[in-house]
Formats: structure tokens, sequence, C-alpha cells
């Protein structure tokens, strides 16, 4: 782009790649980091403290890939953390796993990083929790991320899911309850939107 007479600068920008679960957020993740690092580049990785099922100051992905990361919670002020980081090594890149759980200021401050530091973001997480709601995290990642990218992945019938079913102990789909209850295959299913609104995790794979 050109701005009297002159090129002007690349911006860093604010990537937001989300999904229903299992489509394999923490895997790209992982993957975009290291190939950062393979190419002699500094990443720095944050993951909510309130997803700890693999375990505290890490990212990883069900295919057993993992990588350390700092954990962070609510309060944490990630522009502060970030430009911290930046004054030791250089930061090439900031990604962050389950980023649905970000707050609102949070995900400012992650446009502050590329804004004022410029130094891109790439976030992952779900769009919608199980009542096909938005998480507070997703919500301003879809207002403000300057590129929003969907990572598919299928529900039982085929189709593309899009939602995210909660299931009980007794195998049937639950529509009420707190937001935040963290579990894995057990617990959700991904699923299209017409067996999301059947309630029918495991339906008929020729419906």
């Amino acid at each position: 782009m050109f701005q009297h007479g002159r090129i002007s600068p690349v911006m860093a920008q604010l990537y937001f790649y989300y999904s229903a679960m299992n489509a394999g957020k923490s895997t790209l993740l992982l993957q975009s980091s290291h190939n950062y690092r393979e190419r002699g580049m500094n990443t720095l990785v944050f993951v909510p403290s309130v997803d700890e099922r693999f375990g505290a100051d890490k990212v990883a992905s069900r295919l057993g890939l993992e990588a350390p990361a700092i954990s962070i919670n609510a309060e944490d002020d990630l522009l502060g953390r970030v430009t911290s980081e930046a004054q030791e090594r250089k930061i090439n890149c900031v990604l962050v796993d389950e980023a649905q759980f970000l707050s609102r200021e949070q995900v400012h401050q992650l446009t502050e990083v590329c804004d004022r530091l410029n130094i891109p973001v790439l976030a992952y997480g779900l769009r919608t929790d199980f009542q096909g709601n938005l998480f507070e995290g997703s919500h301003h990642l879809l207002a403000w991320a300057d590129n929003v990218i969907e990572i598919k992945t299928i529900c039982h019938c085929g189709r593309k899911a899009t939602m995210v079913l909660r299931i009980g102990v007794d195998g049937k789909s639950v529509k009420e309850g707190a937001q935040i209850e963290i579990g894995g295959n057990e617990r959700y299913i991904s699923v299209c939107r017409r067996h999301y609104k059947d309630g029918t995790p495991f339906g008929d794979q020729a419906s």
C-alpha cells in the first residue's frame, strides 16, 4: 500500500480461528507455533487456567502433541505480559488457546498487541456454548478480529458440525447449567444445527 509516495509498513493482525468441539484447534495452534520456531522466531503461547485437563502451563492436543504455555486468568493484563516478554526477547507471534474464555478487556488487549506492538495474534476457540450462546471471548473476537476463520468438523450424520451438545450421565443432552463446565468427549459432542435442536448426540447416520 502506498501512502504519500512511500510504502506503508505492514501492520500485524488479530486472527480468530473458531470451531465446534474436537475440530483440532489446539493441534493447529501447536503447528503454527512450531512453524515460527522452526524458522528461528519466538512465540508466546497463552492458555486460560480455567481449562487444566492436561495439566497447568501447557497446551495439549487430543493427538498427544503438547508445548509449554503461560496460564492466564481473567484478571491478567495480556498487553502488559506481552510487553514485558518483548523487552527480554523479540516476540514474533502471540497464540491463545481456548480463547472463548477470555474477557472482553483481554480481547481488547490483544488488539493492542497488534496495533501498538505490531505483533500478530492467533486466537483459537469455540464460538458458542452448549446453549447456543456466544462465549464472552468469542463474542468480542468475532467483533474485533481482522480475520475470522472457521475450522470445520462433522456431525455424526455427516453434515458440518456447528453446535455443541452437553451430555449428562444418562447419555442425553443437557440444556441447563453453568456456561463453563470443563470436559472432553465424555461431556460434549459436536453436532449440526438440526441435531442440536433435536438434542440427539448419537442419532441415525442415515437421517
